[in-house]
């Protein structure tokens, strides 16, 4: 009967403590750690798509602008005709503002709501996997920065010039960027868009896997053709990446 009545704490030993001690201390943390993961998630999701917001920004102010060149370009050539001895009818232009200037830069400076500059060398719009982007371009210094809002010119020749123009997107793993790039297929077309307005269309004629120290698929010897290399990193880690390889569809360019 004595042992009935001895209460429980006797044979609580100070291991028994000290474990339980232990997993609630684990436990604690491990609610802590999932909690930061969470926030961590969730951040990372609103400063993407914050830099998101940044991109169409850019992207709506460079249609603004090309709208604009096509209206100068063709009082241009209007004028030239008119030296020319052309019967033109000029209407409601005004030619005296029209300056005939040479196409010397592919770089376009845009400041964001915040007062960021940005310089974009064109843009970039796939159909096939719903991706439309400006192609921003960078120096050393402000790469990295760059890429979390927009793909990035990398090396090569400017938008729709003799060459090849490589460019380098994020893979967020999810519809942003160039997260979708990997799955395009032989066939599949690439449309870019220069800072004047001009369209070229490219098909995907090759996409292959290797190392981040391989930089041959930047190679500039395209035979005088016009060619575009997509560059993002693998799903699996960022010692891989993804090479997309387009050329030119008949020199055609979609005005």
């Amino acid at each position: 009967m004595n042992q009935i009545l001895v209460h429980e704490k006797v044979y609580v030993t100070p291991q028994i403590r000290s474990k339980r001690m232990f997993f609630k201390i684990e436990f604690i943390l491990s609610i802590l750690v999932i909690m930061a993961v969470s926030l961590y998630g969730i951040y990372a999701a609103y400063d993407r798509n914050k830099s998101e917001a940044v991109s169409k920004e850019i992207l709506e102010e460079m249609g603004d602008y090309q709208e604009k060149e096509k209206v100068e370009e063709q009082a241009i050539i209007i004028a030239l005709n008119k030296q020319d001895g052309g019967t033109v009818d000029f209407n409601d232009i005004e030619t005296s503002t029209v300056e005939i200037e040479k196409r010397t830069s592919q770089k376009k400076e845009f400041v964001a709501k915040d007062g960021t500059k940005y310089y974009t060398n064109g843009k970039i719009s796939i159909p096939q996997i719903d991706c439309e982007y400006p192609i921003l371009s960078s120096n050393t210094s402000n790469y990295e920065t760059l890429l979390k809002i927009a793909p990035v010119k990398f090396y090569g020749a400017d938008p729709n010039e003799v060459g090849n123009l490589c460019i380098v997107g994020h893979n967020y793993k999810n519809s942003q960027f160039f997260s979708k790039v990997p799955t395009l297929e032989n066939g599949d077309k690439i449309e870019i868009t220069d800072n004047f307005g001009d369209t070229v269309e490219y098909e995907v004629y090759d996409k292959y896997i290797t190392v981040n120290t391989d930089t041959s698929c930047t190679s500039q010897l395209t035979n005088g053709k016009r060619e575009v290399t997509l560059i993002t990193c693998t799903n699996a880690n960022d010692e891989h990446r993804v090479i997309v390889k387009a050329k030119e569809v008949n020199s055609k360019v979609i005005n």
